[in-house]
């Protein structure tokens, strides 16, 4: 964090951007909960600044972005993070990052399998797009061949989940304070990560491989103190490669990502800590994917109005894992976009669970300029399933919708 300090120290006579969102957020579930203490109706408010300086002719730059929510309801849901504090050096061919930052991979929209630097904030919504900060060192190579950059990752954050209060979580609550690690070093451990990635005319390539502590945890069944059954979080160690591509041929998109994860060892748990595996853990070595295109029809019915068609096929070779839901799932969407002043959209797809025909979800995702400043935003989530050995099953009644008006500054 001295580099972070000594950044401080340089732009403290530099011009200082201050930006940000603050949201009101209304949640509203469609039916009564499946468990004891879960609310009908849960409301929340979140403060999102930011400040970002540059200097040295703008080859150095630095950004803050803290993030806090308050939940009306799950004590788990309200919590602060360092979303970003970086420092990014650029030169001509190279850049260098210090500090805590978020870094995306990924081309589709139904789910990001290669995505794996940032750990999920799960307690913040459905889709897993919310990511908490990651501590990070990063260098990046800049070359006609394409870009490379490598990763040092030398502390984890763990997965946040919904309290007995919350709704959106397994039957038997989650117990974060008490975590457990393949590695010695637990959250300290040392992790690396690269990536390649290239433009080449219409095509756009990433390929990457991560070695060290699983972003998603396995869940290990185990009885607390009082007798009572709790969850409990368990990170392995893990290689993954991954590949993700981009096609954009006219009003076609082409995507595709797909990953292998494979686990260190085949050790399901240390013997010492003396808690059974629960089914779910058994599949540590696995390949998922995820394809498919989005076609876009550029003015509607000789309307301003542009409409997209999704489809995306999911793979998972993993079985009743409450983390992967789509093993062999179908997603149809569809993207209406009005491209008018207020920047309206409105995004719903349905996803399809092909070897069972009562097992799906779907979502609405809708949002719209009140004002320059001024925002409202939509989103429902809804599921099915009447299996209980397919992971919606333990969702079946948070179908749910969300209003929320945002402000930006």
């Amino acid at each position: 964090m001295g580099a972070i300090a000594g950044a401080f120290s340089l732009s403290a006579s530099a011009d200082v951007t201050f930006s940000g969102e603050f949201g009101v957020q209304q949640r509203y579930y469609l039916q009564d909960a499946l468990y004891p203490t879960q609310p009908r109706a849960q409301g929340s408010l979140f403060l999102q600044p930011s400040l970002y300086t540059e200097w040295n002719e703008g080859y150095d730059s630095l950004v803050f972005t803290p993030f806090v929510r308050l939940d009306q309801e799950d004590s788990e849901r309200s919590h602060a993070d360092i979303r970003e504090l970086l420092w990014l050096h650029a030169a001509d061919n190279w850049e260098l990052r210090v500090g805590i930052g978020k870094v995306f991979w990924g081309q589709t929209e139904s789910l990001h399998l290669v995505d794996i630097i940032n750990q999920t904030d799960a307690v913040e919504s459905v889709d897993g797009e919310d990511k908490l900060g990651q501590p990070m060192v990063s260098y990046t190579w800049l070359h006609e061949y394409g870009s490379l950059s490598a990763y040092v990752l030398p502390y984890f954050r763990e997965r946040t989940f919904s309290g007995l209060e919350g709704r959106l979580r397994p039957p038997v609550p989650v117990n974060t304070d008490k975590p457990l690690f393949e590695s010695d070093d637990e959250e300290s451990n040392v992790d690396f990560a690269l990536r390649w990635q290239q433009s080449i005319n219409s095509w756009e390539v990433g390929v990457s491989f991560f070695h060290g502590t699983n972003r998603e945890p396995e869940l290990i069944g185990t009885l607390n103190e009082m007798g009572e059954q709790e969850l409990l979080p368990f990170y392995r160690q893990i290689n993954q490669v991954g590949i993700d591509v981009l096609n954009v041929s006219g009003d076609w998109l082409w995507k595709f990502e797909a990953i292998y994860r494979a686990a260190e060892t085949d050790n399901a748990i240390s013997p010492a800590m003396g808690v059974p595996l629960t089914p779910e853990s058994e599949a540590i070595d696995y390949f998922a994917a995820v394809g498919g295109f989005e076609y876009t029809l550029v003015g509607f019915m000789e309307t301003t109005y542009d409409l997209g068609i999704l489809m995306e096929y999911q793979y998972d070779e993993r079985d009743n894992n409450f983390f992967a839901p789509a093993q062999n799932d179908l997603m149809l969407g569809v993207r209406w976009a009005l491209n008018d002043q207020d920047s309206t959209e409105v995004l719903v797809a349905l996803i399809q669970d092909l070897d069972d025909t009562n097992s799906r979800g779907g979502f609405i995702e809708a949002s719209s300029r009140m004002t320059q400043n001024w925002r409202w935003t939509l989103e429902g989530y809804f599921f099915a399933a009447e299996d209980p050995l397919k992971p919606l099953y333990f969702v079946r009644q948070d179908d749910h919708i969300q209003f929320g008006v945002e402000y930006f500054f």
